[in-house]
């Protein structure tokens, strides 16, 4: 595995942290990871707000925006397409769950180069799977981007067929929630629907994006048997995309007008996608 361009710990150019800090011990921390381009972030203002309201559920100190911001732009300098990652943890502290009376939050900013993506992923869509892995659903903890992805880690070691792109998760209850890397949204009788993420899931920023463009969307329930009937299903995700789904094990669909206004949508965000 390639080593990040530039690293950035509470500032200074390193790529270590203390074996202490509650991170690596307890998963004690958020990310979010944003697409740059040409050194700007369409969604930069949609990744703060989620940051700042997860640390206020978290209990965990997150830091100004605008110093995360300067941090961003020197690592992703040089690169014109680039993703950051912004990790923030609890810091160090002494052993044991009990949060630490005064923490010192670990900031970690990375930059990467963005992943290459085909023009006809765009254009015909994406090959999905179901996975046997279930989210647990946990309304604590529902919607974050926190650091514990383990669930997303055994979801993946599923398959190694490179013709999947990615897998479909459901929860404990049964209930589709979401792919290992990005939100899902299918058109099901004429409605645009994505699954509720109270009880399980990451809320996305571009799923965010894709709420406030569309009025008519419905978040709700949606099962395994609901999307077998679905006339257009897609996915969002802030670092790659609307892309089309093209099938789900031997399910096909094709991408339709809604999946096509989203991303001519995403494009006029300032976030490129290759044609086909």
């Amino acid at each position: 595995m390639s080593a990040p361009a530039r690293v950035l710990v509470d500032g200074v150019s390193t790529q270590t942290v203390s074996a202490f800090d509650r991170g690596l011990s307890y998963g004690d921390g958020l990310f979010e990871t944003i697409r740059f381009v040409h050194g700007v972030a369409p969604l930069w203002s949609r990744h703060m707000q989620r940051l700042q309201a997860s640390g206020e559920r978290l209990r965990l100190p997150v830091s100004d925006a605008a110093l995360l911001l300067r941090e961003a732009v020197t690592v992703a300098d040089g690169l014109e397409q680039a993703v950051v990652r912004i990790t923030v943890t609890r810091g160090q502290g002494e052993r044991g769950y009990a949060l630490p009376s005064s923490p010192q939050p670990t900031r970690i900013v990375a930059a990467f180069a963005a992943p290459a993506m085909a023009g006809d992923a765009y254009a015909h869509g994406i090959r999905l799977r179901w996975c046997e892995t279930r989210l647990a659903r946990q309304p604590l903890l529902a919607g974050m981007k926190h650091l514990n992805r383990l669930e997303q880690v055994l979801a993946r070691a599923e398959w190694s067929d490179p013709a999947i792109a990615d897998g479909l998760l459901c929860d404990t209850d049964g209930k589709v929630i979401a792919t290992t890397m990005a939100n899902l949204f299918a058109v099901i009788d004429g409605a645009l629907v994505t699954p509720s993420l109270d009880h399980a899931g990451v809320a996305g920023v571009a799923r965010a994006e894709v709420l406030a463009s569309q009025a008519a969307v419905r978040v709700g329930d949606i099962s395994r048997k609901d999307l077998l009937h679905a006339d257009e299903v897609f996915l969002s995700s802030s670092v790659r995309g609307i892309l089309p789904v093209q099938a789900v094990d031997d399910t096909v669909y094709v991408p339709g007008p809604v999946t096509r206004a989203l991303q001519r949508h995403w494009r006029g965000l300032g976030f490129p996608m290759e044609q086909a």
